[in-house]
């Protein structure tokens, strides 16, 4: 049986040209960049290479740079850390867990965090948001693409109107569901980035923080002064490498991409059981997530049965699946039943439309089978 593969929120498969074309810095370009060989120098203008190519693609590089981590759970918490300071931190009810539990030891540090409300899919309530900055705001955090309902926040409208209340508070936005997948370019009201290569066909080991080049940061991680001494560690040359390989992949097929994954998504909308299945996610969210709810039964149990006929799909983020009902679908409005049955279908590139048949069926039926038994 040929498995189906519907959770590429939680992660992608690595793009094999991708790791083919980086593959050099694994086995013979192994040098560490920082060292002062010729061979090692050419490891580091590789790496600076790569990361212009990356900030090209969402960002001016007169005007912005980034700085490589190990994944985008770290990138957020370099900028909350760093930021986050003084005075009143702000932020959403439908962050991703790296910024959530990153508020509240921000919380214990002695910082007042206050949430913004979220509207039924997931987006921030704008409204709210703004009436929570005032002038002693250290750093205002608004995710881009929700990672459960795939809730699309305006963040470029939103840091424009947090800098008309309070021009001195930083803005950041956790970027990691958005990048490679919906266009849009940074604009200088949005001080910090945060993007990671595994949701986009690059291994896991490798994310970045985009960073104004007006906005001071401070390190997370202190050692040898790598990264501009922004984050100290040797390099994953490798990890990078591909990451950049697959970002210049991405991005150059973006747009088609984009229209091709919002038919999978309409046609799943279309197909599964209305009723066994309410969609969660608003018409204007990303079509790469997908959340739908079995309202009644339990979506662990369904995904089990799910995934035992050969179709992949999350019940939420991978960050909080120890948690049975997801605080972002509670902070929408669901009742507990609703958020107790949530699947999340989640899309790539790859993903096919016979595949997409394939799940729906294999989803409607383990829906109804479930359904009978607990009656």
């Amino acid at each position: 049986m040929t498995m189906i593969y519907l959770d590429n929120a939680a992660t992608t498969r690595p793009d094999s040209d991708a790791v083919r074309e980086a593959l050099y810095y694994l086995e013979d370009g192994f040098y560490n960049p920082s060292a002062l060989y010729k061979e090692s120098f050419a490891v580091h203008r590789a790496l600076e290479a790569a990361r212009k190519n990356i900030i090209s693609q969402i960002a001016d590089p007169q005007k912005f740079t980034l700085l490589f981590t190990s994944c985008g759970s770290e990138a957020d918490n370099q900028a909350l850390f760093s930021c986050a300071r003084r005075g009143n931190f702000v932020t959403t009810e439908g962050e991703h867990a790296a910024i959530y539990n990153a508020a509240l030891e921000i919380a214990r540090r002695g910082v007042e965090v206050r949430y913004a409300k979220l509207d039924p899919y997931g987006c921030a309530d704008e409204a709210d948001l703004l009436q929570l900055v005032d002038e002693n705001t250290s750093l205002v955090s608004v995710i881009h693409v929700g990672n459960e309902t795939g809730a699309v926040n305006d963040i470029a409208n939103i840091a424009k109107k947090v800098k008309a209340k309070n021009p001195r508070a930083y803005f950041h936005s956790d970027g990691v569901q958005a990048f490679g997948k919906i266009p849009f370019r940074l604009t200088n009201d949005i001080d910090f980035y945060s993007v990671s290569a595994h949701k986009i066909g690059g291994v896991r080991g490798a994310g970045a923080l985009f960073r104004n080049k007006n906005k001071n940061l401070f390190p997370l991680i202190y050692g040898g002064g790598q990264e501009g001494g922004l984050r100290s560690g040797t390099e994953n040359t490798f990890a990078i490498m591909q990451f950049a390989a697959a970002t210049k992949k991405k991005f150059a097929a973006l747009s088609e991409d984009l229209s091709r994954v919002g038919i999978l998504n309409r046609r799943f909308r279309q197909g599964l059981d209305e009723k066994i299945f309410t969609v969660l996610s608003g018409e204007c969210a990303s079509p790469y997530i997908l959340s739908v709810s079995a309202k009644g039964l339990r979506g662990e149990v369904l995904q089990h049965m799910i995934d035992d006929c050969g179709v992949v799909v999350g019940t939420g983020s991978a960050c909080s699946s120890k948690n049975r009902y997801s605080r972002v679908i509670l902070a929408c409005g669901a009742d507990e039943r609703t958020a107790d049955g949530v699947l999340r279908i989640s899309f790539s590139s790859q993903t096919t439309e016979q595949e997409c048949e394939e799940a729906i069926r294999v989803i409607n039926d383990c829906g109804n089978r479930l359904a009978e038994r607990t009656k």
